[in-house]
């Protein structure tokens, strides 16, 4: 362990210590080292928003860490799923790079406050707000109940409401 930095600011301390570590860690899981090193900055920013004195320093930046890499492994799919549905578009309807843009900022912002939701409720809140689907209709393409379909409903309206 190296002595403390000149301003001894903890957060740049576990930086100073850490930070050569989970980048080569992100490294190796990621195999692409300009996605490591944004994701161990991005780490630490995580960390900064929230500083602590974790006990476990390294357990506690790898569990920010992993949930970094699972969010940009989930923006890669939702972007790889946007481009897919534009090459299934007829070109006289297909959206301009600047509406392209602003839809796939929009279905991340979306994800981002849907995430922590179940997958069920995630998916009931889509269906209703998408599809129009009723929550009679959503309860039978999940299989459960009109009324664990409100339950989802109000998951996902609180998280929107929370947002706003």
């Amino acid at each position: 362990m190296r002595g403390p930095t000149p301003c001894n600011d903890p957060i740049g301390e576990l930086y100073v210590e850490h930070h050569g570590w989970l980048q080569t860690w992100l490294r190796r899981k990621l195999g692409c080292p300009q996605q490591a090193a944004d994701l161990s900055h991005d780490t630490f920013l995580k960390l900064l928003a929230r500083p602590c004195q974790p006990d476990e320093p390294r357990a506690y930046l790898l569990t920010i860490a992993r949930r970094l890499v699972f969010d940009s492994w989930r923006r890669r799919d939702l972007e790889r799923a946007w481009l897919a549905a534009l090459e299934t578009m007829p070109e006289a309807l297909a959206p301009s790079e600047e509406e392209r843009a602003i839809v796939l900022e929009t279905l991340l912002a979306i994800d981002d406050l849907l995430d922590g939701l179940s997958t069920k409720a995630r998916q009931a809140f889509l269906m209703s707000q998408l599809d129009h689907m009723t929550y009679a209709q959503i309860a039978e393409r999940l299989g459960v109940s009109a009324s664990r379909v409100r339950q989802y409903m109000t998951q996902a309206l609180a998280r929107c409401y929370e947002a706003l």
